[in-house]
């Protein structure tokens, strides 16, 4: 027998698995399970606002379909080759929105592929690691975040004014905008503050005040 002839042989005893039916069930089976559960979870741990179904759906399916591929590359060498050439073209353009949508879904193509290389305990185990994490750091309080000041003044020489005044109730005050009009004054401004009633008042209270208000806002927070 030739070298060639061996190293033949070794790559194809390799994929000559015990793949049988009741394997295929189990393993599909505990996937699906596994799917549907972090299909609940996202539902769970996803705000109203941001909630997509068809993304979530996609998520659990993800699963099932990856513990597919790979239960079919582990039977014939020519299969594995081929899917690796036809995955190889996939391209992903929807935008991730959050970053928490990545780790779902990497979450459920690892399942599929643990599932189907038959580690079902791995796949479990990670499972409730993953669960577990989410709900401590979930616990976990974060900083205050900055908010955001809008006044509407008539007079275009009164920043100083607002300023002193704002930098008397607030912290970590910056100018985002400052629009001058024929009518007047916007101003937006970042800060933090502990006493926001008390600043609005005072605000409010200056006689070329026509609107202020508060807003909160869903930036990034840089430390």
């Amino acid at each position: 027998m030739s070298t060639k002839d061996i190293i033949k042989n070794s790559v194809l005893e390799n994929f000559a698995s015990d793949l049988t039916l009741t394997r295929i069930l189990i393993a599909l089976g505990i996937t699906v399970i596994l799917a549907l559960y972090i299909f609940f979870l996202y539902r769970l741990c996803t705000a109203n606002e941001f909630y997509s179904k068809n993304f979530n759906k996609s998520v659990a399916l993800l699963s099932v379909i990856t513990a597919s591929i790979v239960l079919a590359m582990q039977s014939n060498l020519v299969i594995s080759l081929g899917m690796v050439g036809a995955l190889s073209i996939v391209r992903f353009r929807n935008a991730i929105k959050d970053s928490m949508d990545l780790v779902f879904l990497f979450w459920s193509i690892s399942v599929g592929i643990i599932c189907g290389a038959g580690l079902y305990e791995i796949a479990l185990i990670t499972s409730l690691l993953i669960t577990l994490l989410l709900f401590v750091l979930e616990l976990v309080p974060g900083p205050k975040t900055a908010k955001l000041l809008v006044v509407n003044s008539t007079d275009t020489a009164s920043f100083p004014e607002i300023e002193t005044i704002v930098k008397k109730y607030g912290k970590n005050c910056r100018v985002k905008s400052r629009n001058l009009t024929a009518q007047g004054m916007d101003l937006v401004i970042s800060l933090k503050s502990e006493k926001e009633t008390a600043l609005l008042n005072e605000l409010h209270g200056l006689p070329h005040i026509v609107s202020v208000s508060i807003l909160s806002h869903d930036g990034e927070t840089h430390f």
